[in-house]
């Protein structure tokens, strides 16, 4: 049962180092720092909502030119 805990344990860890290497984490990340950074500040921007915040992220992604030529 040991090796199985570990395994699982592995398994779990590789999987959020994807999730962290992809973006898909991205939004959660964003959650943990409004609460830790913003909710004290009185002029602080609303949270946003997964959908805006994923399509802020994209548009941030894909603005201006990204090639050489």
């Amino acid at each position: 049962m040991h090796v199985l805990a570990r395994l699982l344990k592995n398994i779990k860890h590789l999987w959020h180092r994807v999730r962290q290497l992809s973006g898909d984490d991205a939004y959660e990340v964003y959650v943990k720092h409004h609460a830790a950074f913003h909710q004290a500040s009185l002029d602080a921007p609303p949270l946003l909502s997964r959908k805006d915040f994923f399509k802020l992220w994209q548009d941030s992604q894909w603005q201006g030119v990204n090639r050489c030529c």
